[in-house]
């Protein structure tokens, strides 16, 4: 990798962590559940993107930092989903209790 490509692309994740957390920031409370979604479905698009890097067989590094990123991509998805589902726990209304006849 040549050192221009290296520099543009620390440039560009500078940019986007700047960007994703400018936008995240302002997010208001309401919306918090709906992005948590949005955000598991990226996770799991970057979930299979590590999966094809680690079956990729590169070299070894590459196999071995591919397994890490499935590894973590994968807590970062259940973790989510768990998450998320807590929350919309949280706005169903509990069952009125039946009144004796």
């Amino acid at each position: 990798m040549s050192s221009a490509t290296l520099i543009s692309s620390l440039y560009v994740f500078a940019l986007a962590a700047f960007l994703g957390y400018q936008v995240i920031s302002r997010v208001p409370p309401l919306l918090h559940t709906p992005l948590m979604s949005a955000t598991n479905a990226i996770s799991g698009i970057s979930l299979v993107g590590s999966i094809v890097t680690a079956g990729a067989h590169y070299n070894t590094v590459s196999t071995v930092l591919g397994f890490v990123a499935v590894v973590c991509s994968t807590t970062n998805v259940v973790g989510g989903f768990v998450i998320t589902d807590r929350m919309l726990r949280m706005f169903k209304r509990k069952p009125a209790p039946k009144k004796k006849q």
